[in-house]
This record gives structure tokens, sequence and C-alpha cells, in this order.
């Protein structure tokens, strides 16, 4: 009996695949991609590289035999040149036209142009380009009917200010630089006529702010546009332009004093206890890595107590496991510090390692062989928390970190440093979540008040502890001190005969019993 020849090889499986690509639909003139026995030998050698770099991003066998490899083996059967040379722009909308040809359903087409894309990700990778993350932002389709001097102007703060932004975020704030003063200057040229900065009143800003208080836009939100309105006027003032004080006095809304929300340690424990039992129980490459990369982040995030955008941009270069200490390079501030780990962190990063995969960088976190975007963690951390039903985000944990220090005792300088605020008043916001020095205060005095309502109690509790003949003896007393002829040296001996049945009784007990002081006597007489 025969058995089907089963390929082992990338260059036999797309061989393999090659034979079911030709369709009858297919035009005559059309280009048809060439086994592997026309290609160059480099070529073949890239093929088993990419399978392996696939399979080290996550993707399953099955996915890559089927999808991925043969749409890099179009492109490479296509151009028959040696794949140094390819073109990354032209040398791969062959591939894309082959498959068009075949009047593919439009699922399955996105499907195989996603694919080609992946392998033009993986040749820059091997090259050592990076794709991008940053697009072209064009402010003029927001700027329509806006006086040219303010574009202009905004233009150019932009690019001073982008000096201090992280590369790694620099998209993001571009974005939001425009959004929060377009808001402002469309309100002032559409609404108030505005057309030069004499034309702009202190009015026009209060009504501003009206209209987003009515609105039932946050507070948090008017004071930045406030805030950058206020930078801009600053920068126009720099730059020679006449800025009336009254626009720059303008006060921000109050807000309220909130305390940092964190979590319990019921809640971080129903968290970790989750993450950890998930990486225990997950079954499948991609699946356990996943899980060991949630578990590292979410130590890094709450034990290291780092931000969101410190953990996408960790590299590889600033661990120091064996110390257990790592560098924050170009932080808020674009300062660096240095950042401890405990055991767990060190332990979860080393076994996250392990399996991390290869990239075109050296950020310690890779997701499909590409650094963190924006938000994975932050989304996968939300799983997390609806899982056990706790409200989790990552900022959240950074501050149950540093909630924790100060409970703990730490000094309020070293979680300055840890946490990399530039003012110690930012640090103290924590203090107030738990200050030890209030919180002991507090018991003490309430101990106090608790112990003086016991002993204001005590006489109840003490016709149950005194015996029946006890009890005839004070009535017998009490019926004579009520007789008004008798001396005072006869009331201090019955007030005596009263303190001795009492004391000699439970004296423990009937503590609230004083002697009778001298100057008692008078009161008798």
């Amino acid at each position: 009996m025969r058995h089907a020849w089963k390929p082992t090889t990338p260059a036999e499986m797309y061989d393999r695949a090659l034979l079911y690509a030709h369709d009858s639909r297919l035009p005559a003139d059309c280009p048809r991609p060439h086994p592997t026995a026309d290609w160059p030998p480099e070529n073949i050698a890239l093929l088993e590289e990419y399978v392996d770099w696939l399979g080290s991003g996550g993707l399953s066998p099955a996915v890559i035999r089927n999808i991925y490899l043969p749409m890099a083996g179009h492109v490479l059967g296509l151009a028959l040149k040696p794949h140094p040379q390819l073109d990354l722009e032209t040398d791969l909308q062959p591939a894309l036209d082959f498959l068009k040809a075949k009047q593919l359903c439009a699922q399955w087409m996105n499907i195989c142009r996603c694919s080609i894309l992946r392998f033009r990700r993986f040749l820059m990778h091997r090259r050592g380009l990076v794709e991008s993350k940053i697009t072209h932002y064009e402010p003029e389709p927001h700027t329509q009917g806006m006086p040219d001097w303010v574009v202009s102007e905004l233009t150019r703060y932009q690019h001073v200010q982008q000096r201090n932004w992280r590369e790694a975020r620099l998209d993001h704030q571009i974005r939001s630089f425009w959004s929060y003063h377009l808001r402002m200057w469309r309100y002032l040229c559409e609404q108030c006529g505005v057309h030069e900065l004499a034309d702009v009143k202190r009015k026009h800003l209060l009504d501003f702010i009206d209209l987003r208080l009515d609105a039932k836009y946050s507070i948090s939100g008017i004071n930045a546009d406030i805030r950058y309105f206020h930078s801009f006027l600053s920068f126009l003032r720099e730059q020679g332009y006449e800025v009336p004080l009254a626009l720059l006095r303008l006060p921000g809304l109050k807000q309220p004093d909130s305390l940092p929300k964190f979590l319990t340690d019921a809640q971080v424990r129903l968290l970790r206890d989750d993450i950890e039992s998930h990486v225990c129980l997950v079954q499948g490459f991609r699946q356990k890595r996943d899980a060991l990369l949630d578990r590292a982040a979410f130590y890094l995030l709450w034990q290291s107590g780092l931000r969101l955008g410190e953990v996408e941009e960790l590299r590889l270069e600033d661990l120091d496991l064996e110390q257990r200490k790592f560098t924050v390079r170009q932080s808020k501030g674009l300062k660096d510090r240095t950042v401890f780990m405990t055991d767990t962190t060190v332990l979860g990063l080393q076994e996250y390692l392990a399996v991390r995969g290869v990239g075109p960088t050296d950020h310690v976190f890779l997701f499909r062989n590409q650094p963190l975007c924006k938000d994975l963690v932050r989304g996968r951390l939300k799983a997390v928390g609806e899982r056990v039903g706790v409200k989790i985000y990552p900022h959240r944990l950074r501050h149950t970190a540093a909630t924790q220090l100060v409970n703990a005792g730490c000094r309020i300088t070293s979680i300055q440093k840890f946490l990399g605020h530039k003012e110690l008043s930012t640090t103290m916001i924590y203090a107030r979540v738990h200050d030890q020095t209030v919180a002991d205060d507090y018991y003490t005095a309430m101990s106090q008040v608790e112990k003086r309502l016991d002993l204001l109690s005590t006489p109840v509790e003490t016709q149950e502890l005194l015996g029946e003949s006890e009890r005839y003896q004070l009535l017998d007393i009490t019926t004579q001190l009520a007789v008004l002829e008798l001396s005072a040296k006869k009331r201090l001996e019955l007030v005596m005969q009263m303190r001795k049945v009492l004391v000699g009784k439970e004296a423990g007990q009937i503590a609230y019993v004083l002697p009778v002081p001298e100057m008692a006597v008078s009161r008798f007489s």
C-alpha cells in the first residue's frame, strides 16, 4: 500500500501548496509563482528562517503551513531574485495581483493581504528596520476657518513641545496636543469671532467654561483645556505677542481633593492568584507565553510601581536580574531612575524571557514579534479583573504599590525616588491615604472613650456582682445616712463602712470607687 507523500521542509510545503495554487480562472497572461527549484538558494533558507520566526511569535504550525508560508512563497516565487535585493515597496505587489486574479472572496483576500504584510515585517526586522508607530498627522482638515497665524504658531509650539515627549508615545502626544488646543481655539474663532489675539476677552473664556459645564464635561477636562490655552499664551508672549495679563490670570475650576484609588490586600490577592493559576492551567506555547507576559507585567506594575509606558519601553540592556534592579530610561520628564524588584518579580521576568521570542528591538516585552502596542497590557489586565470581579487598570497598581509602602513604614523620601516623583508633595498624597500617626492617635483616644463608657456602666454591673447580704448592708447604711440629725463624724463612719463593703467584695472590678477626701466631711455637717 502506497503512503501519501508528506512534505517535511518549508520548501516542500510550499511546492505542495503551489500545486493547488493554479486555477482555471487565472488569465493566460497572469504571472504565476515558480517552484522552489527555480529560486536562489538563499531564498529557500530565508523561508525556513521565516517559519521559525513565525513559530517564535506563537503561531500554530497549521496556520503557518496553510496561510503564512504560501503567501511568503508567492512573493519569492514571483520575484525570483535574492531576498536582499527585494524592494519592500514594489516587489510585494505582484503577489497581491496574483491573488486578485484568482478572484478570491473579500474575507480570504484580506487574510492574504495581512499575511504578506507579516512577511514584509519579517524582512524589515531581518534588515534591522523597525516599523514606525508614528502616523503623519495633518491638522489642516481640523483647522478650516481658523486664522493662519493661529495654525502656524500652534505648529511651531508643537515642535517645541515635542522635544520633551517620549518617542513611544509621540503619535499619541501629537494628537492630544491638537485636540486640546483646537477645542478652545475653534470655539473662540467660530463662536466668538476672534481673528486676532487682541480680540480674545476674558468673558470668552468664562463662556467657554460655562458651555463645557452645561454639557456635563468633567472639571479635570475643562481645567486641562485652560492649562493648554495658558501654556500656548505663554509661548506667544515669548515670541513677542502682546498677551493681556487678564487672560493668563484666569484660574481653573476647583477640583475635588480626592485620594488615589488603590486596591486592598484582598483584591491584590485575588488578581495574583488568578494570574498565577492561569499560568499553570493554560495549554499550548502561545497561550503559555501570553500568560507569562501578563504575570511579569503585573508584578512590575504592582511590586515595582511602574507606569504603563515604562513597562512598554523597558529594554533588555537595562535589566540587572542578579542585583534585582533595573533602570527606567527617559520616563516622565525624560528622567532616568533605578527601580528595584522582589524575588517574585525577578522569577516572573526570567520565566517570561525564556519564551519571549525574537523581535526587531531589545524591548523586554514582545507580542507577536513586535514591541507591545499601546494599551495591550491595559486590555489584558482588564480581562483578569473581570474574571475575579475587581476593577483594575495599570496605574491603579502603581497607586497600590505606593500605598502599601507607606503602610509598611517606608520613608516617604525613598518612595519619592522609587516612584520617580519630581515633587515630594506628589508622594505625600499617599501618606494621606494611610497616616500611621493619625491612626495611632485615633485608636488610643477611642480606646479611652470606650473605657470611660465601660466605667459608667459599672454600677449596674456592681449590683449583679454583690451578694444578698452585701446589698442588705448597703440598704441599712443608706437608711442611716438619711437621718438629718446625724453628726458629721457618724456620716463619715457610715461612708467608710459602705466603701469597705464594696471594695472588700470586688476590689478589682469596682475600680470607680474613690477614697473619700477630707473636704467631704464639711458637706455632711
